[in-house]
């Protein structure tokens, strides 16, 4: 049974086929959103010893609007996303609210 483009069912799981499958970020840049509701992508480097996170090739993201996160995440170029270039941010470790790893080209 085909339960569609690139998808079949065999007894009740699901297989799509290899090159359909977007592989996991394998480098060390993410979104990091933070505190107050600011959110940063770049090159995250984390500093356990001085409870520091260093943000490097960093870019705020300053705004979206008629897309969700997800949609954000996955469409950074989109003209309804509004990518800033900014300085490397370095910040308190605790300051950081949750991070989703990202290629190491996003939002470049």
């Amino acid at each position: 049974m085909n339960d569609g483009p690139g998808t079949i069912s065999i007894d009740g799981v699901d297989f799509v086929r290899a090159d359909s499958v977007k592989p996991p970020p394998s480098g060390k840049r993410a979104v990091v959103v933070v505190d107050r509701g600011w959110i940063f992508a770049g090159d995250v480097t984390d500093d356990d010893e001085l409870g520091r996170i260093k943000i490097t090739r960093a870019i705020h993201v300053f705004k979206w609007s008629g897309i969700g996160f997800a949609a954000m995440l996955e469409q950074p170029k989109s003209d309804k996303v509004d990518l800033r270039p900014c300085a490397d941010v370095d910040m308190p470790a605790d300051a950081e609210i949750f991070r989703v790893p990202v290629g190491d080209d996003w939002g470049l």
